[in-house]
Protein backbone atom coordinates (compact mmCIF):
# COMPACT_ATOMS: atom_id res chain seq x y z
CA UNK A 1 0.00 0.00 0.00
CA UNK A 2 1.52 3.51 -0.69
CA UNK A 3 1.84 5.58 1.40
CA UNK A 4 -0.93 8.35 -0.34
CA UNK A 5 -3.49 4.98 0.44
CA UNK A 6 -2.55 5.26 3.97
CA UNK A 7 -3.30 9.09 4.03
CA UNK A 8 -6.46 8.55 2.59
CA UNK A 9 -7.74 6.25 4.79
CA UNK A 10 -6.38 8.31 7.96
CA UNK A 11 -8.28 11.23 6.93
CA UNK A 12 -11.41 9.52 5.81
CA UNK A 13 -11.36 7.41 9.10
CA UNK A 14 -11.00 10.69 11.40
CA UNK A 15 -13.32 12.97 9.66
CA UNK A 16 -15.54 9.95 9.91
CA UNK A 17 -15.30 9.80 13.61
CA UNK A 18 -14.48 13.20 14.23
CA UNK A 19 -16.36 16.14 12.24
CA UNK A 20 -16.30 18.74 14.79
CA UNK A 21 -12.99 19.40 16.54
CA UNK A 22 -13.24 21.64 19.56
CA UNK A 23 -10.45 23.13 20.95
CA UNK A 24 -9.81 20.92 24.51
CA UNK A 25 -8.03 23.83 26.24
CA UNK A 26 -11.06 25.89 27.63
CA UNK A 27 -10.11 29.84 27.12
CA UNK A 28 -11.74 33.27 26.00
CA UNK A 29 -8.67 34.44 23.80
CA UNK A 30 -5.81 34.49 22.34
CA UNK A 31 -3.66 35.52 25.72
CA UNK A 32 -5.77 32.47 27.58
CA UNK A 33 -5.14 30.00 24.59
CA UNK A 34 -1.34 30.74 24.64
CA UNK A 35 -1.01 30.27 28.95
CA UNK A 36 -3.00 27.29 28.95
CA UNK A 37 -1.03 25.91 25.44
CA UNK A 38 2.29 26.42 27.28
CA UNK A 39 0.80 24.72 30.85
CA UNK A 40 0.12 21.86 28.74
CA UNK A 41 3.20 20.64 28.54
CA UNK A 42 3.54 17.49 29.73
CA UNK A 43 0.48 17.76 31.17
CA UNK A 44 -3.03 16.54 30.44
CA UNK A 45 -5.68 18.55 28.68
CA UNK A 46 -8.03 17.91 31.83
CA UNK A 47 -5.71 18.77 34.56
CA UNK A 48 -4.84 22.37 32.69
CA UNK A 49 -8.72 22.94 32.34
CA UNK A 50 -8.86 22.35 36.46
CA UNK A 51 -6.53 24.74 36.81
CA UNK A 52 -6.36 27.70 34.57
CA UNK A 53 -10.49 29.24 35.97
CA UNK A 54 -8.26 30.13 39.30
CA UNK A 55 -5.46 31.65 37.14
CA UNK A 56 -7.50 33.42 34.92
CA UNK A 57 -9.56 34.81 37.92
CA UNK A 58 -6.73 36.74 39.06
CA UNK A 59 -5.38 37.65 35.63
CA UNK A 60 -6.69 36.61 32.41
CA UNK A 61 -4.73 39.60 29.95
CA UNK A 62 -0.93 40.33 30.03
CA UNK A 63 -1.40 43.44 32.10
CA UNK A 64 -2.99 41.82 35.38
CA UNK A 65 -0.77 38.79 34.82
CA UNK A 66 2.73 40.98 35.12
CA UNK A 67 1.33 42.65 38.04
CA UNK A 68 1.50 38.97 39.76
CA UNK A 69 4.96 37.36 41.52
CA UNK A 70 6.36 34.47 39.77
CA UNK A 71 5.43 32.52 42.69
CA UNK A 72 1.64 33.25 42.88
CA UNK A 73 1.39 31.93 39.69
CA UNK A 74 3.57 29.14 40.46
CA UNK A 75 1.11 28.68 43.88
CA UNK A 76 -1.41 28.09 41.21
CA UNK A 77 -0.22 25.88 38.46
CA UNK A 78 1.82 23.69 40.54
CA UNK A 79 -0.52 20.48 39.28
CA UNK A 80 0.24 21.30 36.09
CA UNK A 81 4.12 20.07 36.78
CA UNK A 82 7.56 22.00 35.67
CA UNK A 83 5.90 24.99 37.67
CA UNK A 84 9.06 26.96 38.37
CA UNK A 85 9.76 27.02 35.11
CA UNK A 86 6.08 27.62 33.42
CA UNK A 87 5.25 30.18 36.19
CA UNK A 88 8.41 32.46 34.87
CA UNK A 89 7.72 31.72 31.31
CA UNK A 90 3.93 32.84 31.64
CA UNK A 91 5.24 36.25 34.41
CA UNK A 92 7.98 37.34 31.92
CA UNK A 93 5.82 36.36 28.31
CA UNK A 94 3.53 39.01 29.99
CA UNK A 95 5.76 41.55 30.28
CA UNK A 96 6.98 41.12 27.01
CA UNK A 97 3.30 41.37 25.18
CA UNK A 98 2.86 44.68 27.34
CA UNK A 99 6.76 45.99 25.62
CA UNK A 100 6.77 44.67 22.86
CA UNK A 101 3.21 43.97 21.32
CA UNK A 102 0.96 46.24 22.86
CA UNK A 103 -0.41 43.67 25.24
CA UNK A 104 -1.52 41.28 22.21
CA UNK A 105 -0.30 37.89 21.56
CA UNK A 106 1.18 38.36 18.12
CA UNK A 107 -0.33 35.99 14.87
CA UNK A 108 3.09 35.28 14.10
CA UNK A 109 4.94 32.13 14.27
CA UNK A 110 8.21 33.33 14.93
CA UNK A 111 7.49 35.81 16.90
CA UNK A 112 5.44 33.84 19.39
CA UNK A 113 8.54 31.43 19.22
CA UNK A 114 10.54 34.30 20.66
CA UNK A 115 8.50 34.19 23.86
CA UNK A 116 9.96 32.66 27.16
CA UNK A 117 8.39 28.76 27.39
CA UNK A 118 7.02 29.07 24.12
CA UNK A 119 8.60 26.39 21.42
CA UNK A 120 7.43 25.48 17.95
CA UNK A 121 4.87 23.20 18.99
CA UNK A 122 3.41 25.92 21.43
CA UNK A 123 3.42 28.27 18.98
CA UNK A 124 1.65 26.12 16.22
CA UNK A 125 -0.90 25.28 18.63
CA UNK A 126 -2.09 28.74 19.18
CA UNK A 127 -1.27 29.60 15.43
CA UNK A 128 -3.63 27.20 14.70
CA UNK A 129 -6.37 27.22 17.24
CA UNK A 130 -6.51 30.91 17.97
CA UNK A 131 -5.53 32.36 15.00
CA UNK A 132 -6.90 29.88 12.23
CA UNK A 133 -3.42 30.20 10.55
CA UNK A 134 -2.18 26.38 8.65
CA UNK A 135 0.06 24.46 10.77
CA UNK A 136 0.71 21.02 11.72
CA UNK A 137 1.27 21.22 15.43
CA UNK A 138 3.08 17.52 15.96
CA UNK A 139 4.31 16.08 19.79
CA UNK A 140 5.35 12.43 20.55
CA UNK A 141 1.77 11.16 20.32
CA UNK A 142 0.92 12.53 17.04
CA UNK A 143 4.88 11.47 16.05
CA UNK A 144 4.16 8.28 17.62
CA UNK A 145 1.07 7.30 15.38
CA UNK A 146 2.54 8.74 12.19
CA UNK A 147 4.96 6.10 12.81
CA UNK A 148 2.86 3.35 13.25
CA UNK A 149 0.31 4.46 9.96
CA UNK A 150 3.09 4.72 7.95
CA UNK A 151 3.10 8.27 7.66
CA UNK A 152 6.69 8.61 8.41
CA UNK A 153 9.94 7.55 9.13
CA UNK A 154 11.14 10.63 10.83
CA UNK A 155 13.19 10.07 13.83
CA UNK A 156 11.84 13.07 15.61
CA UNK A 157 9.04 15.13 15.18
CA UNK A 158 10.81 17.86 13.48
CA UNK A 159 10.42 15.29 10.41
CA UNK A 160 7.93 14.24 11.44
CA UNK A 161 6.12 17.36 11.12
CA UNK A 162 7.73 17.71 7.63
CA UNK A 163 6.35 14.43 6.35
CA UNK A 164 2.57 15.30 7.44
CA UNK A 165 2.89 18.82 5.60
CA UNK A 166 3.78 17.09 2.29
CA UNK A 167 1.00 13.92 2.48
CA UNK A 168 -2.07 16.43 3.66
CA UNK A 169 -3.27 19.40 1.80
CA UNK A 170 -2.61 22.75 3.80
CA UNK A 171 -6.47 23.15 4.44
CA UNK A 172 -6.55 19.89 6.46
CA UNK A 173 -3.97 20.48 8.78
CA UNK A 174 -5.69 22.26 11.86
CA UNK A 175 -8.38 19.75 11.62
CA UNK A 176 -5.69 16.42 11.37
CA UNK A 177 -3.83 18.00 14.39
CA UNK A 178 -6.45 17.89 16.87
CA UNK A 179 -8.47 14.62 15.25
CA UNK A 180 -5.28 12.71 15.18
CA UNK A 181 -4.67 13.65 19.51
CA UNK A 182 -8.80 12.79 19.66
CA UNK A 183 -7.89 9.46 18.23
CA UNK A 184 -5.18 8.33 19.64
CA UNK A 185 -6.65 9.23 23.13
CA UNK A 186 -9.82 7.25 22.23
CA UNK A 187 -8.57 4.32 20.26
CA UNK A 188 -4.73 4.40 19.41
CA UNK A 189 -3.08 4.43 22.89
CA UNK A 190 0.54 3.55 23.84
CA UNK A 191 0.22 0.76 25.66
CA UNK A 192 -2.84 -0.43 24.33
CA UNK A 193 -2.93 -0.56 20.83
CA UNK A 194 1.15 -1.50 19.90
CA UNK A 195 -0.28 -0.68 15.96
CA UNK A 196 -1.85 -3.69 15.99
CA UNK A 197 -5.47 -3.16 17.17
CA UNK A 198 -7.66 -0.23 16.13
CA UNK A 199 -9.37 0.76 13.20
CA UNK A 200 -6.72 2.86 11.21
CA UNK A 201 -3.97 0.73 12.35
CA UNK A 202 -5.42 -2.44 10.86
CA UNK A 203 -6.59 -0.74 8.00
CA UNK A 204 -3.35 0.95 7.12
CA UNK A 205 -0.81 -2.55 7.67
CA UNK A 206 -3.50 -5.44 7.56
CA UNK A 207 -0.76 -8.14 7.56
CA UNK A 208 0.88 -6.58 10.88
CA UNK A 209 0.84 -9.42 13.38
CA UNK A 210 3.38 -7.94 15.99
CA UNK A 211 3.44 -5.00 17.65
CA UNK A 212 4.96 -2.14 16.52
CA UNK A 213 8.58 -0.89 17.23
CA UNK A 214 8.67 3.27 17.49
CA UNK A 215 11.58 5.12 16.55
CA UNK A 216 11.59 7.77 19.77
CA UNK A 217 11.44 11.39 19.49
Amino acid sequence: MKKADRALIVSTTLEKYYPKTPVPLEHKDHFTLLVAVLLSAQCTDERVNKVTPKLFKLADNPKDMSQLSPDTIYSIIKPCGLGPKKSKAIYELSHILLSSFEGEVPADIKALEQLPGVGHKTASVVISQGFGQPAFPVDTHIHRLAQRWGLTKGKNVVETEKDLKKIFPQSLWNKLHLQIIFWGREFCQAQQCYGIKCEICRATFPKRSLPFSHKKP
